[in-house]
């Protein structure tokens, strides 16, 4: 096309030309028609190539589980991650709002490069500086590694290697040295069309190897969250059945290891909320306002069962009496091994639970987030349940409740956190703890823990090409899981070890904000007669992209 408009322009600048001007004049005309023309179809040729690329640049998912939650504003939907949406907020394609509240951002792309300096949530607006991502490190779909062969497909990743030495109370406290390759998590997001979206989280534990109890599984792997997410309006968006997170705590949904400080996860998220806490669920979830948002949830229910999953009958019941099981609930390890089933029809109660959760952060407090969340089930006995008697154990109610915050101190680099986590019991006299025949593990009407933690975010100037950021940090948390008022066939006589006492110390280093180095000293001290026993020395590292 270029060639016919540039010729058209030639014969009529050349043909008035003529009359007017010699021979040589001419010659020049036409040499300016020339360039004109070269220049023509390298503009041409560049708009073609743009196409090209935009063709085949893919579309940038937004990853919307929990996990995956936005740093800018999480609380604009309640199951934000702000790590893994941070993109948003610097420059990585971030996820908004997709999969939590709103369709603002559907097909977003799921990486993090939030600095944890940028976190209230760990990371809101207006907190601090986000370190630069540097220019040599472009934002690719695929483990940040390469461009998606498919549009609307990325995939993330996080993980945690973990080593060091701590006391085992099994053996009187003896110091024992130690490695683990705790996990390492696949982030497959496919975005359908920009308002439906595919999630999901795909877990190895322990190099593959680990067997563990709490999760009912056997396997070397296990899906941890699947479900595809329906985005209709910011005000109300729909999560088809899957697994999903049960929205309780912030860690619970955002527990990858960019998120927290120490080297094990928050001890509230060890027992009294069971994280990683997932079910069967769907909910609806939304922006009520600016920095105001929710979610709803129906899930299957948490079971007062802590046996291996193989003991289950064929009628979905309890394994029979004599045999015994072990408690799913329990005043050592509170609700850890009460895990709802994931699969294959063996839920051992035909209840449903309800949670909900509010998540705010007001723009009137700059740095300041935080949230409030309930838990409840209509019966956590299993079927055919029964005390160490034979007696048959009737019906129990549960619930949980939990408020946290998290603020940075604009323009500085502290910051705060605390968090209270109560558990409450129906008929705790129905429960399998307090029919066992074992009065250690004995539980009450209610169990509670609360922790406070102050970090300090220390800016280490440019490393290896990359900004780097030490946090030093001290977090203090008591749990007491034995409270009065429990009843059943045991004696009524807890020996004080589920009311624990944590003091935990050290310093994460982010050599980027998608990766921290961590060194962490606990000190557990309970109220049993030979105490915890329980102290560690760990270190690790964890990374998120």
């Amino acid at each position: 096309m270029s060639l016919f408009v540039a010729a058209g322009a030639l014969s009529t600048f050349t043909g008035g030309a003529a009359l007017a001007v010699d021979g040589d004049a001419n010659d020049i005309l036409l040499k300016k028609m020339e360039k004109m023309e070269q220049r023509i179809q390298s503009l041409e040729a560049e708009l073609k190539q743009k196409q090209v690329v935009k063709h085949e640049e893919p579309a940038k998912p937004a990853r919307t589980s929990a996990l995956q939650a936005n740093a800018k504003d999480p609380n604009k939907d309640p199951n934000k991650d702000p790590i893994k949406d941070a993109d948003k907020d610097t420059s990585k394609g971030g996820n908004k709002d997709a999969g939590k509240g709103g369709n603002k951002d559907a097909g977003k792309d799921p990486k993090a490069t939030a600095s944890p300096a940028d976190a209230t949530d760990l990371r809101t607006k207006s907190t601090g500086k986000a370190l630069p991502t540097p220019a040599s490190s472009p934002d690719l779909p695929i483990l940040g590694l390469a461009a998606s062969p498919v549009n609307g497909l990325s995939i993330g990743a996080y993980g945690e290697i973990k080593y060091g030495a701590m006391q085992n109370p099994a053996a009187n406290g003896q110091w024992q040295n130690g490695f683990d390759a705790a996990r390492f998590v696949l982030l497959p997001t496919y975005a359908i069309t920009d308002n439906i979206i595919f999630n999901a989280e795909i877990e190895f534990e322990h190099a593959g190897s680990g067997f563990d109890a709490d999760d009912k599984l056997h396997g070397t792997a296990e899906i941890e969250q699947i479900w595809i997410d329906f985005k209709i309006i910011d005000q109300f968006n729909w999560r088809s059945p899957g697994i999903d997170l049960v929205p309780i705590g912030y860690i619970n949904q955002h527990h990858e290891p960019t998120q927290f400080y120490s080297v094990n996860r928050p001890e509230l998220y060890n027992g009294l909320i069971p994280s990683t806490f997932k079910a069967g669920a769907s909910s609806v979830y939304g922006t009520i306002a600016d920095g105001l948002s929710y979610q709803v949830q129906v899930s299957t229910s948490l079971e007062d069962f802590g046996g291996d999953f193989g003991l289950r009958t064929d009628a979905n019941t309890v394994p029979p009496f004599p045999i015994g099981y072990a408690p799913g609930i329990s005043g050592l390890d509170a609700l850890a091994f009460a895990a709802p089933v994931r699969g294959g029809f063996a839920q051992l109660s035909d209840a449903l639970a309800v949670a909900g959760k509010l998540d705010f952060a007001p723009a009137f407090v700059p740095g300041f987030a935080g949230s409030v969340s309930g838990y409840y089930s209509p019966n956590v006995t299993p079927r055919g349940a029964y005390a160490d008697t034979g007696a048959l154990l009737g019906r129990n109610s549960l619930g949980i409740f939990d408020a946290e915050f998290r603020y940075r101190v604009p323009t500085s680099g502290l910051e705060l956190r605390g968090e209270y986590v109560r558990v409450n019991f129906g008929h705790p006299e129905n429960l399998r703890a307090n029919n066992d025949t074992d009065p250690i593990n004995n539980v009450g009407k209610t169990m509670y823990g609360y922790s406070g933690e102050i970090a300090y975010h220390v800016p280490l100037g440019t490393i290896l090409n990359s900004e780097w950021e030490a946090v030093p940090f001290y977090r203090y948390t008591y749990e007491n899981l034995q409270t009065a008022g429990f009843a059943g066939t045991d004696a009524n006589m807890p020996t004080g070890a589920g009311q624990r006492t944590f003091h935990t110390a050290g310093v994460a280093v982010f050599p980027s904000p998608k990766v921290v180095l961590k060194a962490t000293y606990q000190r557990v001290v309970d109220k049993s007669v030979v105490g915890a026993l329980s102290d560690s020395f760990l270190g690790g590292i964890g990374f998120f992209f």
